[in-house]
């Protein structure tokens, strides 16, 4: 698989993760590394910017469709968001509760500019700690 290609798979995969679609942005992001196909640094932002254009995409359902029914994983969500605004965002890259916290974000109108911030943010992080881990034992087996 060329260059080009690896980076728009990973940045499919990692759209996809974010959004309600199932997925593994993380796994995907390892394979290229491991594969030596790209720079880490380039693997993680484009992994990032794609898990990050899914979260807000999450963020603009949350705007349209609001939600009705209540869940425990609902529930958890908001008691976050309520406690702690935007800054719960760093917390979008779980399983779940991250695509809760990104379409409530949208539902109760937080702010974009630090929506957008956190949100970026935490995803960021998720992903370096994956490629420094994976980096690292790679460097390890050699």
């Amino acid at each position: 698989m060329s260059d080009l290609a690896s980076l728009f798979s990973l940045f499919t995969s990692s759209f996809l993760s974010a959004t309600l679609l199932p997925g593994s942005s993380e796994a995907v992001l390892v394979a290229l590394l491991v594969a030596e196909k790209s720079q880490p640094w380039l693997l993680v932002l484009v992994a990032t910017i794609g898990n990050s254009l899914g979260g807000l995409t999450n963020v603009i359902l949350g705007r349209f469709f609001p939600l009705r029914e209540t869940s425990r994983w609902l529930a958890t969500a908001q008691h976050w968001l309520g406690r702690y605004g935007s800054v719960a965002l760093l917390l979008s890259w779980m399983p779940v509760i991250g695509d809760l916290l990104c379409l409530l974000a949208g539902w109760l109108r937080l702010s974009w500019g630090p929506v957008i911030f956190f949100l970026c943010l935490g995803k960021a992080l998720r992903y370096v700690v994956v490629a420094a881990a994976t980096l690292q034992g790679m460097a390890w087996w050699h």
